[in-house]
């Protein structure tokens, strides 16, 4: 097993609606996937954030896509026009999560790797 931060495994982007922030969180691969399904909870979320998050967090599996979509309520302070936070739209709350520490089997980690090289030659041949 191997300590690794979520990046190492997922691709992510957030946004928000009011004071609710929203994360897709994009497996590298379907067997990430299935992992991320059971070690990405809401509390361990909540524990990640700290404080900054006053409503639910609450996670729906994307298996077409191999994501999970993250919705933070009450997240943001109010929202864009009320908080006096300096990210009031949650377009950085991707990054913090995937700074989210996970124990990784390495033949996962190693998949990971794969993944990523993988993209970045198709990106080259493009």
């Amino acid at each position: 097993m191997a300590k690794v931060l979520l990046k190492e495994l997922a691709y992510a982007r957030s946004g928000d609606k009011g004071d609710v922030s929203n994360i897709g969180l994009m497996a590298k691969t379907r067997g990430i996937y299935e992992y991320l399904v059971k070690a990405v909870t809401p509390e361990r979320v909540r524990e990640l954030f700290k404080g900054m998050i006053k409503g639910a967090v609450e996670i729906y599996p994307v298996p077409n896509l191999d994501s999970l979509e993250v919705v933070l309520r009450r997240a943001l302070g109010g929202g864009a026009t009320c908080t006096l936070r300096f990210d009031q739209t949650g377009k950085s709350m991707c990054m913090a999560l995937l700074r989210l520490e996970l124990d990784v089997d390495e033949k996962l980690l190693e998949e990971a790797r794969k993944a990523d090289k993988e993209l970045i030659e198709r990106s080259k041949a493009s």
